[in-house]
């Protein structure tokens, strides 16, 4: 196998770990394998579009989720690192606004699994950051929805302590007030 499986705080949630070949050139290794991730974390994933995004530090994205067409994510960086959380937005989930963050970064080339379901975000911790992500559905803007990154009933522990913010995470909701899944 091509990748390491770890488990997280939640059952579907997993972190995953490509084996690289490295040497005096430089390193290789496979960022994706259908085959490899469909035996060894979801055998029911399609991905249909590819995310790529660069940010600044401090910069702060999330927390986002489609209530509609929800995604599934599969975010690496390939420059920088960033802190990665996810929320539990499942109401029938005993883990129902639970959270868990990991850091990803080039150098420790890990990958999280965030499958429908569970809001999203990162705050880059280095310089900058490039971020890409597999997406289990296509983007539809009037179906995506965003939570406060500071909810104080979430009560994540990022990193820094005043994110750079778009217009639209500014203005995300509180939990208690969102849409979430059933």
């Amino acid at each position: 196998m091509t990748i390491h499986v770890v488990a997280t705080s939640f059952p579907e949630v997993k972190i995953i770990e490509p084996k690289v070949f490295g040497d005096a050139r430089g390193f290789f290794f496979e960022s994706f394998n259908a085959r490899d991730f469909a035996e060894q974390v979801d055998a029911n994933v399609e991905f249909v579009q590819d995310n790529h995004s660069r940010s600044s530090n401090g910069v702060l994205r999330g927390l986002h989720y489609q209530i509609q067409h929800p995604q599934g994510k599969l975010v690496r960086v390939v420059e920088g690192a960033i802190f990665d959380v996810v929320v539990d937005l499942r109401k029938h989930s005993s883990t129902f606004g639970k959270w868990e963050g990991v850091t990803l970064s080039a150098e420790n080339q890990r990958q999280l699994w965030v499958p429908q379901g569970f809001a999203h975000g990162f705050a880059v911790t280095s310089e900058s950051a490039q971020v890409l992500y597999k997406t289990t559905d296509y983007w539809y803007p009037e179906h995506e929805r965003c939570i406060i990154w500071n909810d104080a009933d979430i009560g994540i522990e990022w990193p820094i302590l005043e994110p750079l913010i778009a217009a639209k995470d500014a203005v995300g909701k509180r939990l208690s007030q969102a849409e979430c899944f059933e």
